[in-house]
C-alpha cells in the first residue's frame, strides 16, 4: 500500500465501525475467487469477499487482481454486474477520501443540487479530513470544490458552506458567543453572519456549550431559533450543522430513518469503518426497531445481503 493512500485511509480508522480488518486475509486467493465469481456473474461471492474486507484490503484486491489478470477491477465488475448491487460494490471499492470526493461530486452534479448531502458531509468532517477531500476532488475531477461549491450554491448558504469547508479552530469564550448570537436575533432580520463565523471556527465542546446557553437565555430550542429567523437553503444547512454540533449520530440516524436508497447507502458505506456502530445505536432509540431489521423491511436480494453485511448484525 502506498503512503499517500495510507495516511488518507488512517485518517478515517476508528473503533466503532461494522467492518474491520479480515484476520485470514490472503488476497491472492480472494483474487482467484474473485475472476471465477466475475466469469460465472455469481454476485454471492462478490459480495461476500467485498463487504468483508476493508478498504485497506480492498485495495490491495485491486492491485493484486490487476498484477494477476492484467485488467481494472473496477472495469471488471461493471461488466458483470449492474443495477444496485453494482454500485454499491463499487463505492466500496473507492479509497475513503476519494469516495467523500466522489459523493460531493454526486450532490452537484446535473440538474439540481443535493443541498442536504453537501452540508451533511462539510457538518460531519473535520477540517483536516476536508483540505484531503478537496485535493482528492481536485486530483479526480481537475476542479477545485470551493469554487464548484460558488457555482452551485448562493448567497448565505454558499458562505456556510464555505465556511465549513475552510473550518479552523478559533478559541473563544463561552458566554461572548452566547451574547453575540443572542443579539445577531435582536433586529428585523437575523445577522448570518455571526452564526457561520461561531459555528465554522470552534471546537465541538464549546459549541454545545454555546448552544445550550443560548437554549436557556432564549427559552427555545436552537432548532427553533433557526426555524423562526432564517430560511431557504440557509436555514436548512444551519440546521444540519447544529444537529451535527449537538449529536452527529442522532442527525445521520434520521437521515438514514428515510430508507431512501441512495441515502442508506453513501452512509452507511461512509461510515462503516469509522463509527457506524453509534450511528446503529442512535437509530434503534430514536425509531424503536434496528437498523439490521428496518434494511430487511424496506429492500431484497443481493442488495439487501449486501447492506446487511456492512451493517453486520442485529442490535
Amino acid at each position: 500500500m502506498d503512503s499517500e493512500y495510507s495516511d488518507s485511509y488512517d485518517m478515517y480508522w476508528g473503533t466503532l465501525g461494522t467492518v474491520r480488518p479480515y484476520s485470514n486475509f490472503h488476497p491472492d486467493r480472494d483474487v482467484t475467487e474473485i475472476v471465477t465469481a466475475l466469469e460465472n456473474k455469481d454476485t454471492v461471492t462478490l459480495l461476500r469477499i467485498i463487504t468483508n474486507r476493508n478498504n485497506a484490503q480492498r485495495q490491495v484486491i485491486a492491485q493484486v487482481f490487476e498484477e494477476l489478470t492484467h485488467k481494472d477491477i473496477v472495469t471488471a465488475l461493471k461488466k458483470a454486474l449492474s443495477g444496485d448491487l453494482e454500485l454499491l460494490l463499487l463505492e466500496l471499492l473507492m479509497p475513503p477520501v476519494e469516495y467523500e470526493a466522489y459523493r460531493l461530486q454526486e450532490a452537484m452534479a446535473g440538474l439540481g443540487t443535493d443541498e442536504e448531502t453537501l452540508a451533511e458531509i462539510l457538518s460531519t468532517r473535520s477540517g483536516k479530513q476536508l483540505q484531503s477531500i478537496s485535493a482528492a476532488y481536485k486530483e479526480m475531477y481537475k476542479k477545485d470544490l470551493e469554487k464548484e461549491i460558488e457555482s452551485e450554491t448562493s448567497k448565505d448558504f454558499e458562505k456556510l458552506l464555505k465556511a465549513l469547508l475552510n473550518k479552523g479552530c478559533v478559541t473563544g469564550v463561552v458566554q461572548t458567543d452566547i451574547e453575540t448570537l443572542s443579539a445577531s436575533l435582536k433586529g428585523k432580520k437575523a445577522e448570518a453572519g455571526q452564526w457561520i463565523d461561531i459555528l465554522t471556527s470552534r471546537d465541538l465542546e464549546h459549541l454545545d456549550n454555546v448552544l445550550m446557553g443560548l437554549e436557556l437565555e432564549l427559552g427555545q430550542t436552537v432548532d427553533q431559533i433557526i426555524e423562526k429567523r432564517f430560511s431557504g437553503d440557509f436555514r436548512l444547512g444551519l440546521k444540519i450543522l447544529v444537529q451535527c454540533i449537538q449529536n452527529r449520530d442522532a442527525y445521520l440516524a434520521t437521515r438514514l430513518k428515510t430508507m431512501k436508497k441512495e441515502i442508506v447507502q453513501q452512509i452507511m458505506v461512509s461510515h462503516s469503518e469509522e463509527d457506524l456502530l453509534c450511528i446503529r445505536a442512535a437509530f434503534i432509540k430514536l425509531t424503536g426497531t434496528s437498523l439490521y431489521t428496518t434494511l430487511q423491511n424496506h429492500f431484497k436480494g443481493d442488495y439487501l445481503q449486501a447492506l446487511l453485511a456492512i451493517c453486520r448484525s442485529e442490535d
